[in-house]
């Protein structure tokens, strides 16, 4: 086992706190080699199945911690990097209300909610010594299932590692440069949302000016995004439209001279400027995001209302249109 005889206790807790994190780190490679290691005798299953369990508690436990100091602004954060943000965040808490703590015993084998379920424990209030139980026996299942794997198949595992340490420059070409074309590539996007953000933003000041002088606006509230199981007051005037509809729907109709404007309950307007990039791309220019979102209209005490205007009545008032999907 010449590839894998520089593997340590150390390095595979790393690895699997490294992936805990969402680090693009191979842990499971890690547990599988371990588990090899552990058939030839060189490393003991108790310390390789302790570091996986430690592993994965200090990662989730940074996420549960984060999750409990700021709420929903993670889930969302979390559930912003996959494709359908909303069906995220509520099929998670649909998963998490019916399941409670236990769901962490096999989150770990399911893609995406394995990300999403440490911060949603803390966000809904989970005790930490209930949340350290359940994440360790999930934690203890899936380490151990990999290190199975790597016991089962010590053989041609060895033999991967060996063709790949022979072939290492070629494997680190064809994987690294796409990854790092990836990651160019998200950091490129993440500016554009930035730039786009500081040089369209309005204040809920002037908002409230604009509206009170007449201007031709079209206010979109995206809570439907994050909207649980009761209804939230929005900004009079406002139409409450699922955020994936402006994104992928059908393209909407605006006037030349209407003003968009965007509102959702995120304090960096994560929602908005996803929402608002994709309407630049179509063709609209005169689109806004509202600065610090609607918490920051009610801090300055502007009104608020359950009684949202339909797509009908924004089509009437200042000709916007939103086709059916």
């Amino acid at each position: 086992m010449t590839a894998t005889t520089q593997l340590t206790y150390t390095s595979i807790w790393l690895a699997v706190f490294a992936r805990q994190l969402c680090l693009p780190v191979p842990a499971i490679l890690f547990l599988m080699s371990a588990g090899a290691l552990v058939g030839e005798g060189q490393l003991h299953l108790p310390l390789v199945l302790l570091a996986g369990v430690l592993g994965c508690l200090c990662g989730d436990g940074v996420w549960f911690w984060l999750g409990r100091r700021w709420g929903s602004r993670v889930i969302r954060l979390v559930c912003g990097l996959s494709g359908d943000p909303r069906v995220c965040v509520t099929k998670s808490r649909k998963t998490f209300d019916k399941w409670g703590l236990r769901i962490l015993v096999v989150a770990k084998f399911v893609p995406g909610l394995d990300g999403v379920t440490p911060p949603l424990a803390g966000a809904e209030g989970a005790t930490l010594k209930g949340f350290v139980a359940y994440d360790s026996v999930g934690a203890l299942l899936w380490a151990a299932a990999y290190v199975a794997l790597g016991v089962v198949f010590a053989n041609q595992l060895d033999r991967g590692l060996l063709l790949a340490e022979r072939f290492g420059t070629l494997l680190g070409l064809v994987i690294g440069v796409p990854l790092l074309m990836y990651v160019t590539w998200r950091l490129l996007h993440l500016v554009r949302v930035i730039r786009h953000l500081r040089l369209r933003r309005i204040s809920p000041a002037l908002l409230q000016r604009r509206i009170d002088d007449g201007d031709k606006i079209a206010i979109m509230d995206l809570l439907y995004f994050e909207a649980r199981t009761t209804e939230v007051a929005g900004i009079p005037g406002a139409v409450r439209i699922d955020p994936k509809r402006l994104r992928t729907g059908p393209r909407i109709v605006v006037p030349e001279d209407v003003n968009i404007v965007l509102y959702c309950t995120s304090k960096n307007e994560f929602t908005s400027a996803r929402v608002a990039e994709t309407l630049k791309k179509r063709g609209f220019d005169n689109v806004w995001v509202l600065e610090g979102g609607l918490d920051a209209w009610v801090l300055e005490e502007r009104p608020v209302t359950m009684q949202l205007s339909t797509p009908e009545e924004a089509a009437a008032r200042v000709g916007l249109v939103i086709p059916k999907m």
